[in-house]
């Protein structure tokens, strides 16, 4: 059954239980999301998601799951984010600096993903954030995180599979 907390009940680490439902998720897709999750919503840390992968012996899922979790830990907290780095990996770009912090008068704000070396910065909106106002929200968060520094570019993310935005990050990131 592998590690469990002590207590007169056996039960799983929090890390452990999202690598188990990984590895028993039906699709890569929702494996995928399942090891986001918890991350994004603070209710594990990297480092122990990455100690207690190295622990796991056998995954149905174990290359896919490894790169996952990499991935993750490494600042991707959403699918569309995670779409861009494979997309990144595909055709040999570098890997963005990821969730990088900015501080501005209205508080921090985060990132998506940033390529300081050539000015670049993207984020990967999913699917809410066509809804209601949100389209406000984000070119006004976009107007105060870029003026004076450097154009950000949005990429509306289309689930399922390969992000409909993958040939204009191309343009964008060699034009």
């Amino acid at each position: 059954m592998g590690p469990t907390t002590g207590s007169s009940l056996r039960r799983a680490t929090t890390e452990l239980a999202a690598i188990r439902a990984a590895g028993w998720a039906r699709t890569d897709r929702a494996a995928a999301l399942l090891v986001c999750l918890p991350v994004q919503q603070r209710l594990l840390r990297c480092d122990r998601l990455l100690a207690a992968w190295q622990e796991v012996r056998r995954s149905p899922r174990a290359e896919f799951l490894g790169t996952v979790i990499r991935d993750v830990c490494d600042g991707a907290q959403a699918l569309g984010e995670l779409d861009l780095t494979r997309l990144c990996r595909r055709v040999g770009l570098p890997a963005p600096d990821r969730q990088v912090v900015r501080r501005h008068d209205g508080g921090r704000v985060y990132l998506d993903a940033v390529w300081e070396d050539v000015g670049l910065v993207l984020e990967v909106d999913g699917d809410h954030h066509a809804l209601a106002l949100n389209p406000v929200d984000d070119a006004l968060r976009q107007n105060e995180v870029t003026i004076g520094e450097r154009p950000a570019e949005r990429a509306l993310e289309r689930a399922p599979g390969m992000p409909a935005w993958g040939a204009s990050l191309l343009v964008v990131v060699s034009g």
